[in-house]
């Protein structure tokens, strides 16, 4: 605390009544211990108590759980707009949930981090001091704080370094719902204290939360700023926790060994199993935390439909608790650019332009709005997405835009059936762009769209504006990372797409039923209405796994050994791996009937020849380790190396 704002404390101050003052880094000051090391601290002792109570639970699942929980909390509150807050005993809650742990450790996790906190904090004598004198002059001082921590948790601790009676109240963002950053907290405070905002002054370290917002209330401020050196002392300090974190983990023994892969279930069962199931533990952390608002998950056709399958399976077996609705969403990139073209939004033609610039306007008015129309000459050129708007304006554009028109007013039937009283809507797909949200979001902005997916990656170069809404619950990521093992499937993602998607077509019509239900062309989606996994082997040994898992704690020890065997078939594939792994002929979809070949046919063409058609394989590495069995050893890690290459110079243009 600076000299000056001692002097200001220090003194009378006319015309305050309430001074309110944060906790952390303000009225009890942090040894630069960073966030993550004390986490990592807590999670080993965690472990040895379970150990001593016979339950055996890794450091690495404890913590893995722990960082899930909180991350997947954090995104949901943030992307809701910010309403409620996170609670510590939820997020431990659901890490004991998730790991299969009795619910009464709860109260003993929690006295851990308490323990941990009280090592890695120290009182603000000098602050305290100047509190003291402003208490004997009859002004009333309050503790407000952003945190986790319940109101006797957060006052336990003040205590221990303050002893009693120097705080008169205490407010917790995690108890009263509501957060400073917001300025909800601030305004819930003003209320319970029954004072007029000018006469309140708050002290804290935020400089978001601590001064611009209450100062834009009209309250009172006094900044003090954590030190830079402070600041990068603790930034090194978790850096070197996590560093040492990783090199355990991978030094540590994985607790099986893979067994020989030789078909697709078995290689779903043992790969895909853990893969999948880690991935519906983070929509349940995500639709937990999201589940105190209005609201209800949304699983798109066609990729949500086998997630949907899974997910429901995995929270059953493990009784975990969602009270979410959730249903199964007649939905596609083309009904979503409908919904967007009807409104006029730019986004539809980024989209358009992209997914049709060797068609015509003819054959994008038939692809938009499911028929052949009578249209002049003018429509036989080639697409220009900037003149899309302007051509339908015209009146021979009329018969497409209520085309248009009719699809929109199903589809917003359908959603209205499905959520009308919910206030936010949690689509969930396999990813990657999040053009469905995008264009939905902009369609219908009377309705609050999020995502949640398997991946998020801006491989189209578009706009990222409406990627705060999309979350890639395992991969954010535009590119390959190779220390991020997750991010192969960036290398091959049609193996996502091809896992999740049951044998249906795309939905692209829609029309009301005699009783007024709304159908579509993919046939009824409904959940338990069609089997995901027929015909689909890896699938069914995915959902074999999830069958027969016992808690997460499983889940979480198969992940990192299933993730590096996927990461092996996928950029140094056998012709196993080929076989197993080849996702056949994939539509290219947006209304259209063509399919595209994962692999084409092998070519007797010149070496030059061979090389140069690479590229034209969706698997490049397959195509490599099948066209080139000599040259593999060399060419493959000369890929690996263009990728990583490729992946520097664009974040270091950045």
């Amino acid at each position: 605390m600076s000299r000056q704002n001692l002097d200001i404390l220090c003194g009378p101050l006319a015309g305050v009544e309430l001074i309110s003052s944060d906790v952390f880094d303000t009225l009890l000051i942090r040894h630069p211990r960073a966030l993550r090391s004390r986490v990592i601290l807590g999670e080993q002792r965690f472990a040895r108590l379970l150990g001593q109570r016979g339950l055996s639970v890794g450091v690495e699942e404890l913590l893995q759980a722990r960082l899930s929980a909180e991350r997947c909390a954090y995104r949901a509150l943030n992307v809701g707009g910010g309403i409620g807050e996170v609670r510590l005993t939820e997020i431990i809650g659901r890490q004991l949930d998730m790991l299969g742990l009795p619910k009464k450790l709860a109260e003993t996790r929690i006295d851990i981090e308490l323990a941990i906190e009280k090592m890695s904090l120290f009182a603000n004598g000098a602050l305290a001091m100047a509190l003291r004198q402003q208490r004997q002059a009859g002004v009333r001082v309050i503790a407000l704080s952003d945190t986790a921590l319940s109101v006797d948790r957060l006052t336990e601790l003040i205590e221990h370094f303050h002893g009693p009676g120097l705080i008169d109240k205490v407010y917790s963002s995690a108890e009263c719902g509501e957060s400073k950053r917001s300025g909800r907290l601030f305004s819930h405070v003003l209320s319970q204290e029954k004072l007029c905002v000018s006469r309140m002054l708050h002290i804290g370290d935020d400089e978001l939360a601590d001064h611009d917002v209450p100062h834009s209330m009209g309250i009172k401020t006094i900044h003090i700023p954590k030190g830079r050196l402070r600041l990068y002392v603790s930034k090194a300090d978790g850096a070197r926790a996590e560093a040492l974190r990783r090199l355990k983990r991978q030094l540590r023994t994985p607790n099986y060994q893979m067994p020989d892969l030789s078909d697709k279930t078995s290689f779903g069962r043992n790969v895909f199993g853990p893969i999948v199931a880690h991935f519906c533990l983070m929509i349940w952390l995500y639709a937990r935390q999201a589940e105190s608002q209005s609201t209800a998950l949304a699983f798109c056709a066609r990729g949500g439909i086998g997630i949907r399958e899974a997910f429901e399976r995995l929270i059953s077996r493990l009784s975990l608790p969602l009270s979410i609705r959730r249903e199964n969403l007649l939905v596609s990139r083309l009904i979503a650019a409908r919904v967007a073209l009807e409104a006029r939004s730019p986004a539809v033609l980024d989209e358009l332009g992209r997914e049709f610039a060797n068609n015509t306007f003819a054959e994008v008015a038939a692809f938009v709005g499911g028929r052949t129309y009578d249209l002049p000459p003018a429509w036989n050129q080639r697409f220009n997405a900037a003149s899309f708007f302007g051509i339908l304006g015209t009146d021979v554009g009329q018969d497409l835009l209520a085309d248009v028109t009719l699809q929109n007013s199903l589809f917003t039937r359908h959603l209205d059936t499905m959520f009308e009283t919910c206030e936010r809507i949690i689509l969930c797909d396999t990813g990657l762009y999040g053009s469905t949200q995008r264009l939905l979001a902009a369609g219908l902005p009377n309705r609050n769209f999020e995502t949640i997916q398997f991946a998020r990656c801006n491989y189209k170069g578009l706009t990222e504006e409406h990627f705060p809404s999309v979350s890639g619950l395992v991969v954010e990521d535009n590119f390959y990372n190779p220390f991020k093992v997750e991010t192969v499937v960036l290398r091959y993602w049609h193996i996502i797409e091809s896992l999740f998607e049951p044998s249906v077509p795309s939905a692209r019509q829609l029309w009301a039923s005699g009783n007024g239900k709304i159908e579509a062309n993919c046939g009824d989606i409904a959940y338990g209405k069609i089997d995901p996994a027929a015909g689909n082997l890896l699938l069914s040994g995915v959902l074999d796994y999830i069958d027969g898992v016992d808690n997460g704690t499983e889940i979480l020890r198969d992940a990192p050994v299933a993730w590096t065997r996927l990461k092996q078939a996928i950029i140094n594939p056998t012709p196993r791996d080929v076989n197993i792994l080849g996702a056949g002929y994939r539509s290219i979809d947006f209304g259209r009937p063509e399919s595209k070949n994962i692999l084409n046919a092998a070519e007797n063409n010149s070496i030059a020849r061979q090389l140069q058609s690479v590229r034209s394989h969706l698997w490049r590495e397959a195509a490599i380790a099948r066209d080139f069995p000599r040259l593999k050893s060399a060419l493959l890690p000369a890929l690996e190396l263009a990728h990583i290459m490729r992946g520097l110079s664009t974040r270091r243009q950045r």
